[in-house]
């Protein structure tokens, strides 16, 4: 679910813009700006959306929910401050509507939400607004879609301090909002067995603290 942040002269062109582009795709202008993405690969990974719709949506932010070490006062928090990698504004705390596996894996002791719905915790995590240089950068920086696969999941609201829209206070005000999640299908099996987790922090009482890029051997 995409954040119009603009003013209404703006938002008449891109939605001029955007009807023009599926007329030119030859698809129906009914669908909604979710649907669009989804339909041209922009949830499944980065560089498969067409280059019409990338046009038309130059300028829009994007929701993201992050559950792991991009949280605030988490090792890789660092990156989502960082304004030379796009700009990511904090809009509010929530958990993911559906209970995920959350689990820490690998001998980097990394934070994984294993795609399978139903299963483990509701995953609590932080909501941003991300602009599309950002949205590059987590794709690089998570591996997507190799390691992780960036995907649209619902997430309730538990805590609101994003200034966005009547679209965003809408969303935040009714609790629930769509967000883009980086989680995974690609995993080895044997990380279903491993211990669930509804919050993240690599201080936790786990004992598995991240290992940051720079210190990996």
């Amino acid at each position: 679910m995409l954040e119009f942040s603009m003013t209404s002269k703006q938002g008449v062109g891109l939605r001029d813009r955007f009807c023009t582009c599926l007329k030119s795709l030859a698809w129906p202008t009914r669908l909604g700006v979710g649907a669009v993405l989804q339909r041209a690969g922009q949830s499944s990974h980065v560089g498969n959306i067409h280059p019409c719709l990338s046009a038309a949506f130059a300028g829009v932010m994007a929701r993201v929910f992050v559950y792991g070490t991009l949280k605030k006062g988490q090792p890789n928090y660092k990156h989502m401050i960082n304004t030379a990698k796009g700009l990511a504004k904090f809009q509010g705390r929530g958990r993911t509507v559906e209970k995920y596996p959350l689990v820490i894996a690998g001998k980097y002791n990394i934070p994984y939400m294993l795609n399978i719905p139903g299963t483990g915790h509701h995953v609590a995590g932080e909501i941003y607004s991300v602009d599309d240089q950002m949205l590059r950068f987590l794709d690089e920086f998570e591996g997507c879609p190799d390691m992780y696969q960036r995907t649209l999941m619902r997430i309730e609201v538990v805590e609101w301090e994003g200034k966005g829209g009547a679209g965003e206070a809408w969303a935040a005000a009714e609790g629930i909002m769509e967000c883009f999640v980086y989680s995974t299908m690609t995993y080895p099996p044997e990380w279903v067995g491993l211990p669930y987790h509804d919050s993240y922090d690599s201080s936790g009482k786990h004992g598995l603290s991240y290992v940051l890029r720079e210190s990996r051997e």
